[in-house]
């Protein structure tokens, strides 16, 4: 017992440890203050209304009407059934946020190359490059939460792979079903899908490895393990990827049935995302050099330049006020790179990247090339449209690459490996298998490669740099010539300093390495230099980009709009209607009202082409048709007042006609001139009553509404036809008149209709998706065998180590 708390000591004391890290980095947390994310204070709108009906009922509604007009909330926090993985997640997410997340970064890479049998010190080390990766602390200061969440998680997933490729069978197979299902819970389906190229890459490492070494069956049982596993870890996350799975098919990123433009030229069919909509955001190939010198492109799209900028001088120079001046170069537009926006540069670090490249020269085998192979695919993918060949060879033929967009987020794969060779550098330096000449030649190639690549880059500034933007056009024709020459010049000088910065930190690098190998420094004191500069280079980073200054009370972080003028006006009207708001095209609206704004990244694809067709150009027959009683909109003073719209068509109507279509360009082109008080139209071959003849005494009203459900009184002395001034989503949303089940039916693109015949009924509509019991009962039955499948192994594993006691 002695032997085993001496052995579990230091992995406690370095959990301890990250732990203290991560709430030092966030201190603010400790006084009870929450980070402002832009990107959650939107989710905090969009998902306002499910959250109110939770509390008022108790139960979970699988709908909003609060956004988009009407929507799944798959995507945005919706709680299942059954989810036991996820309460695990939560569990293991015991710090207040954002620190939760850094402690997982920390932690999760840990255990990677303590499995890798990383000795505790280097692989805490190791933790402290990866966690405060740039990259990694800058989406939790903007709110990419779930993107945070997926990544913290990969390295424990490859633990498990590594375990089972170990011949660690049985450890190996819980560990990689249990954080791969932790991966999945993260909901983040593009950050494990570049996982899974790296997976992929290491699986060739390992094919080729066993294939020299004549263990090709060990390898495929390895393999047979791991799938099972993943079989299992899908399973306990049935509903969410069963929901996501269905609602991908009708979003954004599923194939639209348009084969043209809002402007009326001819789209190119595709079974995702637009190309160009995927690699908007595309790394230019020198900006990549930001992984060594973090402002080597001028850092973010607008930095703090400080007063001893030209920029400084240019606005007193203009007639600022020192205070006024100040306040104005705190929002310089320092970026110079080709991509539209960025938060901060993707900084890897100088000092782990002097490591790796030690490490190219010092470590061999499966493992350099498997990080090797993912480095550089990561590298040349996230390049993009600069990188074109690879790039569409991936979009046209790779199976679900083209579902994701923002190709530049793939460099976190690289983010990844690099720490792992750079950590194996040191390992390498401190094995004495190593020859001396071996680690003086690595430590030479190593400074000269870094070292030469910031010197050379000092030299050849003024020729290979020209400093221009792509919005300095612009800037010069409102602001003018002097303007952009000191732009310029602040630009220059931060490619000057943080060159320096990069050289001056490689080479102590190298110092400490050189005073080691001349017996000057212990291990222990190499692996206590390199935490200092490691955490002082990173973290001076960092600071710039996400410190205290980013958080806020608890209250404003939950309650992040103010409702304006127009809101209080609107929000006194207690009827059933949309709200269309023309001055912001985010979640604001959705706050407060049942709003046609909204924002996500995966919008139902026919509502998102109504609205690039006709609503963002304020179509009065499309907003009429959905029901929007309100537009929000600002005066000559900047004022916001709410215009009401009196012609909006209501929550139900009867019409005419329904003319019937042959093709989706057909519908959605119609709906341009289309009466939709009294005509409807539908690719449906299915409606019964296409021309009806309606009475004065017909009506249908809407006389109950929840996110989930909708009830209706008719009347109306022959058959007819209604209009629903909903979106229709037929995985889910069931029809029933007097509580029989009917079949409706989708037109004017977006909206339900329904045959109705003739007589007093009572119309209901409600969202009972059949996946949430599927992918429940699934869930649940999947937690009963890894529960099971833990148990023996804690037995038989017992077992085993008595057994080798005895």
């Amino acid at each position: 017992m002695s032997f085993s708390v001496k052995k579990l000591l230091p992995h406690f004391l370095v959990l301890i440890g990250f732990v203290i890290i991560s709430l030092a980095y966030f201190s603010p947390v400790l006084k009870g203050k929450e980070i402002f994310q832009s990107d959650i204070m939107h989710y905090i709108g969009m998902s306002k209304q499910q959250k109110d009906f939770k509390a008022q009922t108790g139960e979970e509604t699988y709908w909003t009407n609060s956004a988009f007009g009407g929507m799944p909330t798959y995507q945005l926090g919706a709680k299942y059934p059954h989810n036991y993985i996820k309460k695990l997640d939560l569990t293991i997410r015991f710090l207040p946020r954002p620190a939760d997340y850094l402690f997982l970064y920390l932690i999760g890479f840990y255990i990677l190359l303590l499995t890798l049998k990383v000795d505790f010190k280097l692989a805490a080390l190791g933790a402290l490059a990866f966690g405060f990766s740039t990259y990694l602390i800058i989406i939790l200061g903007v709110g990419h939460n779930s993107k945070a969440h997926a990544i913290a998680y990969m390295p424990l997933v490859l633990s498990g792979i590594l375990l089972t490729f170990q011949r660690k069978y049985i450890a190996g197979f819980l560990l990689t079903t249990v954080a791969m299902g932790l991966e999945l819970v993260a909901n983040h389906y593009q950050m494990t899908y570049y996982l899974m190229l790296l997976v992929l890459i290491l699986g060739v490492a390992y094919l080729v490895d066993a294939y020299q070494k004549k263990e090709l069956p060990e390898f495929f049982k390895a393999v047979g393990i791991l799938l099972v596993a993943v079989i299992l870890s899908i399973g306990l996350n049935a509903t969410n990827i069963l929901a996501t799975q269905e609602y991908v098919k009708e979003s954004t990123r599923g194939q639209s049935e348009l084969t043209i433009n809002a402007d009326g030229s001819p789209k190119a069919v595709s079974t995702g995302l637009d190309k160009d909509y995927i690699t908007e955001y595309s790394y230019g190939k020198l900006e990549a050099l930001n992984l060594f010198i973090p402002r080597i492109f001028g850092g973010g799209s607008h930095e703090d330049v400080g007063t001893d900028s030209e920029y400084y001088q240019f606005n007193l120079k203009r007639g600022a006020t020192p205070v006024q001046a100040r306040d104005i170069v705190k929002q310089t537009p320092t970026y110079w790179g080709i991509q539209p926006i960025v938060e901060a540069p993707a900084y890897v670090g100088a000092v782990i990247l002097f490591l790796f490249v030690l490490g190219l020269f010092l470590v061999k085998g499966r493992l350099k090339w498997w990080l090797v192979g993912g480095t550089v695919l990561s590298l040349l993918l996230s390049f993009g449209k600069n990188f074109g060949l690879l790039t569409d060879l991936f979009i046209d033929y790779v199976p679900m690459y083209n579902k994701f967009r923002a190709v530049s987020s793939i460099q976190v794969i690289l983010e990844l490996c690099v720490p792992v060779l750079g950590v194996f550098g040191l390992v390498k330096l401190f094995k004495p298998t190593v020859s001396e000449e071996e680690k003086f030649n690595g430590l030479k190639y190593a400074v000269g490669i870094t070292a030469g690549l910031a010197v050379l880059l000092l030299l050849a500034k003024s020729t290979l740099f020209d400093f221009v933007g792509g919005n300095d056009g612009y800037y010069a024709q409102n602001y003018g010539q002097e303007f952009i020459d000191a732009i310029r010049a602040d630009r220059a000088s931060m490619f000057t300093s943080d060159t320096l910065r990069t050289l001056i930190f490689v080479l102590l690098s190298g110092g400490v390495i050189f005073l080691f190998l001349k017996k000057k420094l212990s291990e222990t004191l190499v692996v206590v230099c390199f935490a200092v500069l490691i955490l002082f280079d990173l973290i001076g980073v960092d600071r710039r980009y996400v410190n205290n200054d980013d958080f806020k009370s608890a209250s404003q972080i939950n309650k992040p709009f103010q409702a304006n003028s127009a809101d209080l006006q609107i929000l006194k009207d207690t009827a059933h209607f949309r709200v269309f708001d023309v001055t912001s095209g985010a979640a604001r609206a959705s706050y407060f009202h049942n709003s046609l704004n909204g924002y996500h990244a995966a919008k139902l694809g026919r509502y998102n082409e109504v609205f690039d067709f006709y609503i963002s150009k304020n179509n009065i027959n499309v907003l009429n048709m959905l029901n929007t009683k309100y537009i929000i909109a600002q005066d000559e003073k900047g004022s916001y007042f709410p215009y009401e719209n009196t012609d909006a068509n209501g929550n139900a109507w009867f019409v005419n006609r329904v003319e019937t279509v042959d093709s989706a360009n057909e519908e959605i082109q119609k709906l341009d001139s289309l009466n939709t008080k009294h005509v409807a139209v539908s690719t449906s071959k299915s409606i019964k009553y296409t021309t009806n003849v309606i009475d004065s005494t017909a009506s249908i009203q809407a006389i109950e509404y929840k996110p989930n459900y909708i009830k209706y009184k008719s009347n109306n002395t022959q058959n007819g036809f209604a209009v629903f001034s909903e979106i229709y989503y037929s995985e889910g949303w069931n029809a029933y008149i007097d509580n029989t089940l009917v079949p409706h039916e989708r037109v004017n693109y977006i909206l339900r209709g329904l045959d109705i015949p003739a007589g007093d009924h009572v119309i209901e509509f409600k969202f009972e998706p059949a996946v949430i019991k599927k992918g429940s009962t699934i869930a649940l039955a999947s937690s009963v065998v890894l529960g099971i499948l833990i148990v023996l192994g804690l037995f038989f594993g017992l077992k085993n180590r008595s057994t080798k006691v005895d």
